[in-house]
């Protein structure tokens, strides 16, 4: 069960999610407009939010934007738009999943139990992964790197444990949406290559001069220790 914010401001729309997302055991809270969906985000802390782009207020594309400045929270992003640029756009403003119209709570749920499954902790018991300067705690979830630490995103985080945990091993992009994202949706992988492009920006690294991210062209991608 989790405590999840619909902001949709249809009322029938809003009303079959509702019975769906309740039936399924959750608990809902609702909200029509971008203001008071940011407001229950910053005061309550849901456990995940689905936002519809189409807001009376604000764009809801600027709305995920403001709900990233101040929260982590899942975010899953119902919206028509259905190009690869908009998906792409929607991902770099900082959506974990999206749902394209029409769909039904089938597939919503499916989604959502999608994003729950990847942010759940690793195993108390992993051992801190040392990559040169780089140093991963899945425990404590956190990263550093010569001795300072970064601040990365859960699915920036899972990305990059899942990588450490194959050092020198050559990963592909299909392998991380199953394995990471527990997604097999062919024509997804570009989700993957703006997550490592996150990745490499914080590592201080670019695809021209990789220091351990390297891509091995029409493969995959591998993390190994800078020479």
């Amino acid at each position: 069960m989790a405590m999840i914010l619909l902001v949709e401001d249809d009322r029938i729309v809003a009303a079959a999610l509702t019975r769906a997302l309740v039936d399924a055991g959750h608990v809902v809270r609702g909200a029509a407009q971008a203001v008071d969906a940011l407001r229950i985000v910053a005061d309550e802390r849901p456990d995940l939010v689905i936002l519809d782009l189409g807001l009376p207020d604000i764009d809801g594309a600027d709305a995920l934007r403001m709900m990233r400045s101040v929260s982590d929270v899942p975010v899953i992003v119902a919206t028509a738009r259905r190009s690869e640029v908009d998906i792409i756009n929607l991902l770099n403003a900082g959506a974990d999943d999206y749902v394209t119209k029409p769909f039904s709570g089938g597939h919503l749920l499916a989604r959502i139990a999608a994003v729950q499954r990847r942010g759940r902790p690793v195993a108390e018991e992993a051992a801190s992964i040392t990559v040169g300067s780089l140093v991963i705690d899945p425990q404590r979830r956190e990263v550093r790197l010569d001795g300072a630490p970064i601040r990365l995103t859960r699915r920036e985080f899972d990305v990059l444990a899942y990588l450490a945990g194959r050092v020198g091993r050559v990963v592909s992009r299909r392998e991380l949406l199953t394995q990471v994202w527990q997604q097999d949706r062919i024509g997804e992988e570009q989700t993957i290559d703006v997550h490592i492009s996150w990745l490499r920006r914080k590592l201080g690294e670019t695809a021209a001069r990789p220091r351990f991210l390297h891509t091995v062209r029409g493969v995959g991608v591998k993390l190994v220790e800078p020479e």
